[in-house]
């Protein structure tokens, strides 16, 4: 969703040295605008499958200019033309030239090689194949693509009885033949070294990265030691994570229905659970209904993180090309999407748990709402951050989806909600305390139940519900109370509270940490989640040049 002009800016910052000033950067990009023939398309996104932009030839060229906005001495493109119409091809060559023309080395690789069944069958340059044919007995036809002319002749002589051997061993005869024949020229252009093209480049303004802005050098030589001696990174840490952040934003903000979408889906939740479970009362079923509550609340909140997954598997491929030849640091990258992610996780977990807290009257009034909040946040951040993790590993949407969703539902059973921690097998007990959700589970639990003073849950009589003897008449029961009394010493009456908030946590085997650190070490798991992203970037990057 950038424009053309936008996307050489990002790359121009990126890296361009920061002692070139930012209209400088912009005059540099405006200029490259003209030498690639992109001016009518300067405010023109550059598109994708669901959005229109530009043409395939304009997209090569921006390309090209992605890779040439630091002014390189020598310029390497394969196949620049592939794919592209006779109009397109034209157009990229002309860019070409101009950049030839401006001063870098555009490589052309003028050697052919022919190889069949592992033997060389030629090797040479492409005007010597109507010399080297002719004089093998097969001349090329007048106005015949050479090329396709000696890819025929191979193959005929391949299914032939004698094979290509009579081709080898001429190909040997004509290379010791022309072994001591130099050749001056390569199609009119004299051959010069590439310390000397280099030089000539320089001398004729080319830039040298890394350099300060105005430096000047003494001679060549000095120059081509400035060249050799340029930084790994064009820029610092702290400008890269700005001008990542800033393209993200960018797009971000020309697809506002992606964020739409996903506060929808917050909304529409957390309304169906305040609905559900609206105003729930202290009574031993409003305590089975807190708790379901609860467990689904905190596992929506990771499962809303899943539409994470195709971010990265998206820039995947940009990603790749843009650290390959050092445009910013991997840290940078991570950094820079951790610390935009924040805002709008904050204000996701505000509208859930504004729609919910209330709705269906949860305790702890202010500071409870605040803590309950704080550990949504927590929650979509370590969810978010998990996502972004398993997005670095697999290279696949629908994979990715399916590895999510398979997780999550781990987390969600070993959380402690359905079997307490005392019950859990002790070969799985492991996969209780590495599941993301039992931690934020646990804290709001605590922040529900664990209040001073405590809160009644269960008196007198409401102990016989959910039991055969819930049915029997309310006199009967105050009866079975006073039996209940005389047996255990203790007055038993209807108003006599027996189970408490604290009861509660205890049959949950909610006992080893505190609310706030549960808290903790849910931010915690975000951040490593982040770490291993890190790594996987790292270590996972195939296509790093050195």
């Amino acid at each position: 969703m950038l424009t053309v002009e936008e996307t050489l800016m990002f790359s121009a910052e990126f890296r361009l040295p920061r002692s070139l000033s930012r209209s400088k950067k912009k005059a540099r990009v405006h200029a490259l605008i003209d030498q690639l023939g992109l001016r009518n398309a300067a405010t023109t996104v550059i598109g994708d499958e669901g959005h229109r932009g530009v043409s395939g030839g304009e997209r090569r060229r921006v390309s090209i200019g992605i890779d040439i906005i630091h002014d390189p001495i020598v310029l390497f493109l394969d196949e620049p033309t592939s794919g592209l119409d006779s109009t397109s091809a034209f157009m990229v060559v002309k860019v070409l030239q101009r950049i030839a023309q401006s001063g870098s080395i555009v490589s052309l690789l003028d050697r052919l090689i022919f190889l069949s069944h592992g033997q060389t069958v030629f090797s040479g340059s492409p005007a010597s194949l109507p010399p080297f044919f002719s004089e093998f007995g097969h001349p090329i036809p007048e106005n015949e693509n050479r090329t396709e002319f000696a890819l025929d002749l191979i193959r005929e002589l391949e299914e032939a009885p004698g094979g290509t051997k009579g081709l080898v061993d001429f190909n040997k005869q004509w290379q010791l033949k022309n072994k001591r024949i130099s050749e001056k020229t390569i199609s009119g252009i004299p051959k010069v070294s590439l310390k000397d093209a280099i030089s000539a480049s320089i001398s004729r303004g080319k830039l040298v990265s890394g350099a300060p802005a105005g430096t000047s050098t003494s001679n060549d030589s000095t120059q081509l030691a400035a060249a050799s001696s340029v930084h790994k990174f064009a820029n610092p840490l702290w400008i890269e994570m700005a001008v990542i952040a800033k393209r993200s934003l960018t797009n971000s903000r020309r697809m506002p229905e992606l964020f739409g979408i996903r506060l929808g889906a917050v909304l529409v939740t957390g309304a169906i659970l305040a609905t559900m479970f609206y105003h729930l009362d202290n009574s031993p079923k409003g305590v089975q209904e807190r708790l379901g509550f609860f467990a689904f609340a905190m596992s929506t909140t990771f499962y809303t993180c899943a539409e994470a997954i195709p971010v990265f598997l998206q820039e995947r491929y940009i990603f790749m090309r843009e650290t390959a030849y050092n445009a910013y640091r991997r840290s940078s990258y991570v950094l820079a999407h951790s610390i935009i992610s924040v805002p709008s996780l904050v204000f996701l977990s505000f509208a859930f748990a504004a729609t919910t807290f209330w709705a269906v009257g949860l305790a702890g009034g202010t500071s409870g709402f605040l803590f309950y909040f704080l550990t949504i946040v927590a929650s979509f951040w370590a969810g978010s951050s998990f996502v972004t993790f398993l997005s670095g590993v697999v290279s696949h949407v629908m994979l990715g989806f399916t590895v999510v969703v398979a997780i999550l539902a781990y987390f969600l059973l070993f959380s402690g909600f359905f079997i307490s921690r005392d019950r859990i097998p002790p070969y799985w007990i492991w996969f209780h305390y590495i599941s993301l959700v039992k931690y934020p589970y646990e804290g709001v639990l605590q922040n529900e139940f664990d209040l001073n003073p405590p809160r009644c849950f269960v008196r007198g009589t409401q102990m016989f519900d959910s039991t055969p003897l819930m049915e029997v008449p309310e006199a009967l029961k105050v009866e079975l109370l006073k039996s209940m009394s005389k047996t255990l010493g203790i007055n038993i009456t209807s108003s006599t509270c027996v189970i408490t908030g604290a009861d509660v946590l205890k049959q949950q085997g909610v006992t080893q940490l505190s609310k706030w650190n549960c808290l903790w070490i849910t931010l915690a798991w975000g951040f490593f989640f982040r770490f291993l992203f890190y790594l996987t970037l790292l270590f996972g990057s195939k296509n790093r040049r050195r």
